[in-house]
């Protein structure tokens, strides 16, 4: 579950991380209000939106004026912010932050977030701020350093030390120690709220020797949302995409792709691979689906109908290992959705496992049009051939 910038920077300051003063607002004339409360100019309208690049998108705007804040604000809210992460279509803006602006003297990169290879969290800390750290590390690794926190020890001070003292030139010494409690407050943060990510970037100086976190970034991990009551509340639905909620609400793992060939799988590895296959063969998934080891009759006809409404979707292949998931459960699945929605797109199945060949028969025995793959490679290769014949 990911947090809007303002949700997260009002949990920030619960855990003393400071920020600037800003205000949420939902149309230009909100924009223009929060303007005249906040010290300025000058200010900063930023789009509410789960995607980033938001400033290369033109969803950041520097603004000097209360009636230029309501015509960023207007503009953001009115098109489609279109970034690297939203896709050509863009995402729809329905809030922006309004901000007091803030001279900036330095600025840094810090996260918290989970090396699974370790299987501990890990504090990420750059000098190189405001760039994506992608490209820091690529270009600078020298500069992305990081300090690994053993779980039951907690973070240390000397961790903190290790990081801020690396800074060339050094900040002077009351930038410097609040920078060092930062970091031990937004390591409370991330295992307090059960987060997959918790970053600023840019963390930054300002030129009167404050230490903010203009940018916030927060991410929940799903398995412990039930711990976390007062979070989950503040997920917004809006920011769905509508098949990956229609999918959620029936228990099944699907994420929405660019491709046009929709899978549907059991299990997240062959999943994985399955996509790696349709890519080898020249062609693009439109999605992730895992219907799951103990997928029911009624969860794989909700996965297929999800696939159909994809418009994208000009074939489908079904790749099902039968083990909890019998192949007979997923045939007659089949069967009922192909009876609630025409399917008229290529099918491709590749069944094998429990109860494979009564699985055969089912479809066989239908109406329905499809074709056999005897394994994944193959299935991937007949996917890719009817997706080019119908362009």
């Amino acid at each position: 579950m990911k947090l809007h910038e303002y949700q997260a920077k009002e949990i920030f300051k619960k855990f003393g991380i400071p920020v600037p003063s800003g205000k949420i607002a939902a149309s230009g004339d909100d924009a223009f209000k929060a303007a005249r409360e906040l010290k300025g100019p000058p200010w900063v309208v930023k789009a509410q939106v789960h995607a980033g690049g938001r400033g290369k998108g033109g969803g950041v705007r520097v603004v000097k004026s209360p009636d230029e804040a309501k015509t960023a604000a207007k503009e953001i809210l009115d098109n489609p912010l279109v970034t690297k992460q939203t896709g050509p279509e863009g995402k729809k803006v329905h809030q922006v932050l309004v901000e007091e602006g803030v001279e900036i003297d330095r600025e840094f990169y810090l996260a918290v977030v989970i090396d699974r290879s370790l299987a501990r969290p890990v504090v990420i800390f750059s000098q190189a701020g405001g760039m994506e750290i992608e490209e820091v590390a690529a270009r600078t690794p020298e500069l992305v350093l990081k300090q690994f926190v053993d779980p039951k020890a907690g973070w240390m001070p000397f961790q903190a030390r290790a990081l801020a003292y690396a800074i060339d030139p050094l900040p002077g010494p009351e930038a410097l120690k609040v920078l060092m409690a930062l970091m031990g407050n937004l390591y409370r943060l991330f295992i307090a709220h059960d987060c997959s990510l918790a970053e600023i970037n840019p963390l930054v100086i300002t030129k009167q020797g404050k230490v903010l976190a203009v940018d916030a970034k927060m991410n929940i991990d799903d398995n412990g949302l039930a711990r976390q009551k007062e979070i989950a509340r503040l997920d917004d639905e809006r920011e769905k995409d509508p098949l990956e909620a229609k999918a959620a609400e029936h228990n099944l793992n699907y994420i929405r792709l660019n491709g046009n060939i929709g899978a549907m799988v059991n299990g997240a590895g062959l999943a994985m691979a399955t996509m790696d296959v349709i890519k080898l063969a020249g062609a693009e998934p439109a999605n992730f689906l895992d219907v799951g080891g103990g997928a029911s009759e009624e969860m794989v006809t909700r996965g297929l109908e999800i696939i159909l409404e994809d418009k994208n979707v000009r074939a489908i292949l079904i790749n099902i290992f039968g083990g909890i998931l019998r192949c007979d459960v997923l045939a007659r699945g089949v069967l009922a959705a192909a009876e609630k929605t025409a399917i008229k797109v290529p099918l491709i199945v590749r069944l094998e496992g429990t109860n494979v060949e009564e699985g055969r028969k089912i479809l066989q025995g239908s109406r329905l049009k499809f074709m056999v793959a005897k394994d994944i490679a193959e299935a991937a290769q007949m996917v890719t051939q009817q997706v080019r014949r119908s362009a």
